[in-house]
């Protein structure tokens, strides 16, 4: 029997433990798709507990929490912080299978030292030795991400926010990371939705243009790209629902746009074909900015109509889509193609059935720069061990592997950082089995180069900011 998380968690092979140890343990990161705020970084905010920093906001544990029987109240409710930790430290026993069961013990083993599983037993010991420990300057926000080797990460952001903290973070002389906005256009694309007529009032004040059309209103998103990029923005990010690509030309578009704002509701046919031609459009501006465009496609979001209505998005009421678009995506990149304007790309699918989708059609648009279509790390549903190693299976299988920009935290917390520890120790794995089954040569030079690569110096180089 294996020892429980000791060093050599998840390597398999002595060609993996070299690997991890001498080459990926130690890279620096870069992660370059979070949901971190600024704000909390720029102010450095104390966190007044274990709760705060690492259970709140996190719907990943909340559905765990709920599956357990949890009564609402201990998870977004009303309850004591102390009594929200007590619940999960219930939970934990339970999760084996689960990532989070690794997750949970690695960021309390790398942040406070905490060797012991958590459990109910031990709740009050580890609750107040962490909750002292968070009130040390080791704590706040900065020094968390100094102490992960993190060198730049990216946030993401609307395209109205006034990125007054990036500003601030970026001249600060005392804090070295590099915090960049990423553009997330969701407000601009989703002309379907009851707040996309306030969203576009917004993006009139914070462009500080009047917009009285669908010309006016692409000319206030370009000015807010060009904002963006001169305080550092180098990526943009899209969440696609649902079908996302028809073709039609200008005019028609603008009279879908002008039928919106007007309070009209449109059809299925309309909402697509104006998506198209703002993606479209969006798409050869991240090109003359030579931004990279993230696609995250395939999330069911707020299936829950009860919960959503009492706690509003993003807590833990989505799951995976299975909506078909692979005639619909290569139709998207081939339009940005034909007129040479296709900016680099990074495709994220929720299915896994989509993998050989993804990693077939990014290899129909490839040139100009090693890995200029990108197939994202696994995202959401699927970063745990099988998840991660599938897709780069299947991007090893009919495209480049060595070319991966690797690993992401995708993630609100500044204790995650340990996922890109656990994506490292399988990345490492699955080389060292290859190797150690013949399938690739023992030439160490280049086996650590690809690990140094997939870890930092393929993203770094990828986004190109030193």
């Amino acid at each position: 029997m294996k020892p429980f998380m000791d060093e050599d968690f998840l390597l398999d092979t002595d060609t993996a433990k070299r690997l991890y140890h001498d080459c990926a343990k130690d890279m620096p990161i870069f992660d370059y798709h979070s949901h971190l705020p600024a704000k909390e970084i720029a102010e450095n905010k104390t966190f007044a507990n274990i709760t705060e920093i690492w259970l709140g906001g996190d719907h990943y544990k909340w559905r765990l929490l709920r599956s357990n029987g949890v009564p609402e109240e201990y998870i977004t409710g009303n309850r004591s912080d102390k009594e929200k930790f007590y619940k999960w430290a219930e939970t934990v026993p339970y999760m084996i299978g689960n990532p989070l069961y690794h997750w949970t013990i690695l960021e309390l083993k790398r942040y406070f030292g905490v060797t012991e599983v958590l459990s109910a037993k031990n709740a009050d010991e580890i609750w107040e030795k962490c909750n002292a420990m968070l009130q040390t300057e080791a704590f706040t926000p900065r020094e968390l991400i100094k102490r992960s080797n993190v060198k730049a990460l990216c946030t993401t952001d609307d395209p109205v926010d006034s990125l007054e903290y990036h500003k601030i973070l970026r001249d600060d002389p005392t804090f070295e990371v590099k915090v960049l906005p990423t553009f997330r256009p969701d407000g601009a694309l989703n002309i379907e939705k009851d707040t996309f007529i306030t969203w576009v009032q917004q993006l009139e004040q914070a462009s500080g243009n009047k917009i009285n059309s669908y010309h006016d209103f692409l000319e206030s998103l370009e000015s807010r790209i060009k904002y963006f990029h001169e305080a550092g923005c180098r990526l943009s990010d899209h969440g696609i629902e649902s079908h996302f690509y028809m073709e039609a030309d200008d005019e028609e578009v603008s009279k879908i746009y002008e039928k919106r704002m007007s309070g009209e509701h449109l059809t299925a046919e309309e909402i697509a074909k104006y998506k198209s031609a703002v993606l479209v459009f969006l798409g050869r501006k991240y090109q003359e900015y030579g931004w990279a465009m993230q696609l995250h496609i395939g999330a069911l979001r707020n299936t829950n109509t009860r919960m959503f209505r009492s706690l509003g998005p993003n807590t833990g009421f989505d799951s995976i889509a299975d909506f078909t678009y692979a005639q619909e995506l290569s139709q998207f990149l081939d339009a940005l193609d034909c007129t040479d304007s296709l900016p680099k790309t990074i495709l994220y699918c929720l299915n896994p059935r989509d993998n050989y989708m993804i990693a077939s059609m990014i290899g129909n648009f490839q040139g100009e720069i090693p890995g200029k279509i990108q197939f994202g790390s696994a995202w959401w549903f699927n970063d745990h061990r099988d998840g991660m190693e599938e897709q780069m299976k299947a991007l090893a299988n009919v495209g480049l592997l060595s070319r991966f920009v690797g690993m992401l935290t995708d993630s609100r917390s500044f204790l995650s950082f340990t996922r890109h520890e656990y994506f490292r120790r399988i990345l490492c794995s699955l080389i060292g089995t290859w190797v150690e089954n013949g399938e690739y040569p023992a030439d160490f030079d280049v086996l650590e180069q690809i690990v140094r690569n997939i870890c930092y110096d393929n993203i770094k180089n990828y986004v190109g900011i030193e």
